[in-house]
């Protein structure tokens, strides 16, 4: 399978809702709560999520290649062949 991280936020709805889809999808995850980052690891972070999406926004999902902005399900399913 490929590997996943999630960039996230501690407080938002739709990051918890793209953990929780990974969870039952039975997928291992490596995330990051930008916001409980020390300032200067969140403005590394935040110029990261930049360089991969010339946005901030999140959830930002890295699954092998493939970037999704957003929890987007359909997308998040399709990259992880599930």
């Amino acid at each position: 399978m490929e590997q996943c991280k999630v960039y996230s936020l501690s407080t938002c709805s739709h990051c918890k809702s793209c953990k929780k889809l990974l969870g039952e999808c039975g997928v291992e995850y490596e995330f990051t709560d930008v916001d409980l980052l020390p300032d200067n690891d969140r403005s590394e972070v935040l110029d990261e999520i930049k360089r991969l999406t010339s946005r901030c926004a999140f959830p930002t999902v890295i699954i092998g290649d493939k970037v999704i902005v957003g929890f987007k399900e359909k997308e998040i399913r399709e990259a992880l062949g599930v």
